[in-house]
């Protein structure tokens, strides 16, 4: 065995030991489940919250996002106390007096109060105008957007629409699940419809790591996901690769299941959906 695959395979094992580890000690800021989403779609509205939610409602001391660092170094040792080894990296003032929204390395974003003695998870509804207004949706949405919008294209393996690109999809995917076969068997209709599909990787299991690593490996990656989609037994030299760095992500995001679909906005519209239902959840009618 060479010495590059047991750095390798400790690398990944490690991540994975820490990772179960984090969610276990953190098992009130996110649940995992396993396996594949075959989740409806489930699209959040795109209002003006999103403004009116990240107002800053604080005069306590601030970095240069607007975050409340007060707010994070409490947070952050209330959570070691706790044995939840996260690192805490910005709490922004929302428009909800004394809460913050909080970023954090390796888990979904979550609210808390300014002592950082309490996670908020789950919708905040704001009423009293017209329409009632998710604000923990559109605040996700934002905190979504940013980060796909920051991985760099070449990192992904995008399958482009044909003519005019009218929507596009972040899709964390699998080379063993049954319904990332399922959507990608529908790959020619997406595009078909004006969808620019980018994938990127969420291995559901340890074995499934190096069958991710070899499609980002090899010199077609495309040519490569479509064999791996089929189940065949994808090849190729190592080489540095994102794998990880997505189920990084994925994991900061909220995946909990693949596939996992995204929009330009940042928007979850579920698991799998028929081309034509996908398409109506990405606005093209």
């Amino acid at each position: 065995m060479s010495a590059l695959f047991t750095r390798k395979t400790f690398t990944a094992n490690r991540f994975r030991k820490n990772k179960l580890s984090r969610f276990m000690a953190g098992a009130l800021l996110v649940a995992i489940a396993a396996g594949c989403s075959n989740n409806k779609a489930d699209a959040t509205s795109n209002t003006d919250a999103i403004g009116s939610a990240q107002e800053t409602a604080s005069s306590a001391a601030t970095g240069d996002n607007g975050t409340d660092t007060t707010v994070v170094e409490a947070l952050q040792a209330n959570l070691n106390v706790s044995g939840i080894e996260e690192t805490i990296v910005s709490a922004v003032p929302t428009a909800m007096d004394g809460i913050y929204w909080v970023t954090a390395e390796g888990l979904p974003s979550f609210f808390t109060d300014k002592s950082g003695k309490h996670i908020i998870q789950g919708q905040i509804i704001a009423v009293g105008e017209e329409t009632p207004v998710d604000i923990s949706a559109e605040l996700t949405a934002n905190t979504v957007q940013e980060a796909l919008a920051a991985v760099d294209k070449e990192e992904m393996v995008i399958y482009p629409a044909v003519g005019e690109t009218k929507a596009v999809i972040y899709t964390f995917s699998d080379a063993d699940c049954g319904y990332c076969r399922k959507l990608h068997e529908e790959m020619d209709d997406i595009n078909a419809r004006g969808i620019e599909v980018r994938y990127l990787a969420w291995p559901r299991s340890q074995a499934s790591v190096p069958k991710m690593e070899a499609v980002w490996c090899s010199e077609d990656r495309n040519a490569a996901m479509d064999q791996a989609k089929i189940g065949a037994n994808v090849q190729a030299p190592s080489c540095d690769n994102p794998v990880q760095a997505h189920m990084e992500l994925g994991a900061r995001l909220g995946v909990r299941g693949t596939p996992a679909i995204f929009t330009e906005t940042g928007q979850q519209v579920g698991g799998y959906l028929p081309a034509a239902q996908l398409a109506q959840a990405v606005g093209i009618n």
